[in-house]
């Protein structure tokens, strides 16, 4: 071995060994890696169910909006005719059972005896009900429609058919179809509160 090549190995540097540290920064970066999708999926599922509530706050709104505006103009178109919603909800129901019994007509409507009361009273002091005592049972009392409410009758159906056109006319036969299978579900859900006074008809 020559001069040169001694020196030369004598000065090449050794291979250093491994350390600790050196083996473990492969397996911190892949936990580092795997925290960061955790937490990135974190914050994206936190801004999804953000998003969802304030998405169904707004649905509450709109369905609460939708129907005290229906209400407010349902309540003008009958005013010329002398008669509210609440008393023509009454009439169209007496329509299909006429001669019912007060304590059914309060169930059927969903609403407690004493404001269906009232608006018997003005009813039949405007002429358009009649209270009759039960043949069976004096203590009942059924409700009839009069001669003059038949005709009301004729001129309130044409009168919601046209208001239901103006909201619903943008709606095809399906979209209706299927709004009324969602309000429905909506609606079995609120009965599953218990029971409703809708005591605002008055």
């Amino acid at each position: 071995m020559t001069t040169r090549q001694t020196a030369a190995t004598r000065t090449k540097p050794a291979a250093k060994p491994a350390t600790a540290a050196s083996k473990a920064a492969p397996a911190a970066t892949k936990a580092d890696t795997k925290s960061a999708a955790t937490g990135a999926r974190a914050a994206k599922d936190a801004a999804a169910d953000t998003a969802a509530r304030r998405r169904d706050i707004k649905l509450g709104y709109l369905i609460h909006d939708v129907s005290r505006m229906r209400r407010t103009a349902f309540d003008q178109l009958m005013k010329p005719l002398g008669i509210t919603r609440a008393q023509w909800w009454v009439l169209a129901h007496l329509s299909r059972h006429d001669g019912m019994a007060q304590t059914q007509l309060a169930s059927m409507l969903d609403i407690g005896k004493a404001s269906l009361g009232s608006l018997l009273d003005r009813l039949e002091a405007t002429g358009f009900i009649e209270r009759r005592g039960d043949a069976a049972d004096r203590r009942m009392k059924r409700i009839f429609l009069s001669r003059s409410s038949m005709q009301l009758l004729e001129q309130l159906v044409e009168v919601e058919r046209d208001f239901n056109e103006k909201i619903l006319g943008h709606l095809s036969d399906k979209d209706r179809d299927e709004l009324i299978r969602m309000l429905g579900s909506i609606k079995d859900s609120l009965l599953g509160f218990g029971p409703q006074d809708n005591s605002e008809l008055d």
